[in-house]
């Protein structure tokens, strides 16, 4: 079944979201986009539901991905290489919000849309809603049974019901994690969540085409306690999350890192 988001006239389909609660169970593998990527082997990966954000489409020749995220409107603008070989993938869901589905079939048109579509929005600036300003968040979403908070960041949240709006975090894994949780999985696996060196080219990309990283300046006072909170909440569902980046900026008492070898023992 399908639902439709009319955009300039044109019906275009959407993965209706109600019914893609608790739709997976088991592993999912995240493939985030830190250099440690390189380092590791993924003939040894098990099967497994695949999970790609922003550029890991560059490992389609050794991973076959299923669910996709991208939420920074700066990559579809500027990464039209690599978006343009997501949509036209008919085995692909992406989850995007809004705009980026604007974006695409204005850049591309919707015929050139093979993937399924998955629409989400960020709580805070919901369309045709006001924006929820930074320091209301706990006061706006109090109320809401399915959103927890951090303790001493107040405008730190995590959902586990994304229909409602996901939390943004100033990653996209931090909004892989919400949608994970709400499509069902028990175990993640997190590939090339870094969270250092944030000088240094993404996985795929060189110093010429590197897009610029604002995470540093986000990490003490955002990028942790969200994790944080996210680590909790995850376990208080059943989820159990590893780190495979075992020099990641993020501590075992977020996630637990481990390596890939370790993990996938082959």
């Amino acid at each position: 079944m399908c639902r439709y988001l009319c955009y300039k006239g044109q019906p275009v389909p959407l993965v209706p979201l109600v019914e893609w609660r608790h739709r997976f169970s088991g592993d999912a593998l995240i493939t985030a986009t830190g250099p440690s990527i390189n380092d590791m082997d993924f003939a040894g990966l098990p099967p497994m539901t695949v999970v790609g954000v922003n550029g890991a489409y560059a490992l389609k020749d050794r991973l076959n991905f299923q669910l996709y995220i991208i939420v920074d409107m700066s990559f579809i603008d500027r990464r039209t290489d690599v978006l343009q070989a997501i949509i036209a993938d008919p085995a692909l869901t992406l989850f995007t919000t809004l705009h980026g589905i604007a974006r695409i079939i204005d850049r591309f048109t919707l015929a050139a849309v093979r993937c399924r579509l998955a629409l989400i929005e960020d709580a805070c600036y919901r369309v045709y809603q006001p924006k929820v300003a930074s320091d209301d968040v706990s006061r706006h979403f109090g109320q809401d049974p399915h959103i927890r908070f951090s303790p001493n960041y107040p405008n730190i949240a995590f959902t586990t019901y994304i229909r409602a709006g996901v939390f943004d975090a100033g990653t996209v894994v931090f909004w892989a994690l919400q949608i994970l949780l709400f499509l069902g999985f028990t175990r993640l696996y997190i590939a090339g969540l870094d969270m250092t060196n944030f000088h240094q080219p993404r996985f795929y990309e060189t110093d010429q085409d590197k897009l610029p990283s604002f995470l540093a300046e986000k990490f003490a006072t955002l990028i942790v306690p969200a994790f944080g909170l996210a680590s909790e909440v995850l376990e208080q569902n059943g989820v159990v999350v590893k780190n495979l980046s075992v020099h990641s900026a993020l501590s075992n008492e977020i996630f637990e890192k481990v390596s890939f070898h370790d993990a996938f023992p082959r």
